[in-house]
C-alpha cells in the first residue's frame, strides 16, 4: 500500500497576495524597496522576508532536521485554474508540477539541451541555516520584473535527495557563469511520486 504523503501547514497572516500587490504599488514611492539601475526601477527586497522565511524554516526543521532534502517552491497564482489543493493532488500523483507539456516551465531550457525534470535546491537541514528567505524575495521581485505582478509562495515541496539525480547545466544567456546544479531528473522514472516526502502549505 502506497504511503500517504503528509501535508503540513504554516500560517503567516502578513504574507498574502493582496499585501504583496500593495507593496508593488508602493515600491516607487519608497526607495527602501529598490533602486534605479540603467534608468529602470528594480525591486531589491520585500519587507519581512527574513521573518516570513524563518516561520517556514521552523516547520522544515521540525520534520526534517538532519535530513538531506530537495526543496522546490511554487506559487499557485502561476497556475491559472489550479488551487493549492489541486496542485498538491497532481504532484502526489505524478511527483512534480509539470502536468502540462505545453506549459512553459521557469528556466527549464539550458545550453546543453539536457533533460531537466524539476528545479530544486538540496540542503542538509540543520538548526542554524536559513532557507526560505532566499525564495521569498525572488518570487516577489523577479516575478514583478518578468511578469508584472508579484507571486506568493504557497506550496513548498520536500523531496528525498536520494531519489533525485543532479543535471549540471548552464542557463541560456548565462553560458559564461558557473555551472548550475539546481536541475534534477528522477532516478526512478516509473515511481516519481515516491520521491516526494512532504508538502508545506503556506497560508495567510
Amino acid at each position: 500500500m502506497k504511503k500517504e504523503i503528509p501535508v503540513y501547514q504554516v500560517t503567516i497572516p502578513e504574507y498574502n497576495i493582496e499585501r504583496l500587490k500593495k507593496l508593488h504599488k508602493k515600491k516607487i514611492k519608497d526607495p527602501s524597496f529598490g533602486e534605479k539601475f540603467e534608468g529602470d526601477w528594480h525591486l531589491r527586497h520585500i519587507h519581512d522576508a527574513d521573518k516570513i522565511g524563518a516561520k517556514i524554516d521552523n516547520c522544515i526543521r521540525k520534520y526534517f532536521l538532519g535530513k538531506h532534502v530537495g526543496i522546490r517552491v511554487l506559487g499557485s497564482n502561476e497556475h491559472p485554474g489550479k488551487s493549492v489543493n489541486d496542485l498538491i493532488k497532481i504532484i502526489k500523483k505524478i511527483g512534480h508540477d509539470r502536468y502540462d507539456p505545453k506549459r512553459k516551465g521557469d528556466r527549464y531550457e539550458n545550453v546543453q539541451n539536457r533533460k531537466i525534470e524539476i528545479f530544486a535546491f538540496d540542503y542538509v537541514i540543520n538548526k542554524t541555516d536559513e532557507y526560505l528567505k532566499y525564495y521569498i524575495e525572488p518570487f516577489f521581485c523577479w516575478c514583478i520584473e518578468d511578469r508584472g505582478y508579484p507571486t506568493k509562495i504557497d506550496i513548498v515541496i520536500i523531496y528525498d535527495m536520494k531519489q533525485l539525480e543532479a543535471v549540471p547545466h548552464h542557463y541560456k544567456g548565462r553560458e559564461h557563469e558557473e555551472i548550475k546544479t539546481d536541475g534534477f531528473v528522477f532516478k526512478n522514472p516509473e515511481r516519481k511520486s515516491e520521491s516526494v516526502l512532504a508538502f508545506i502549505k503556506v497560508l495567510s
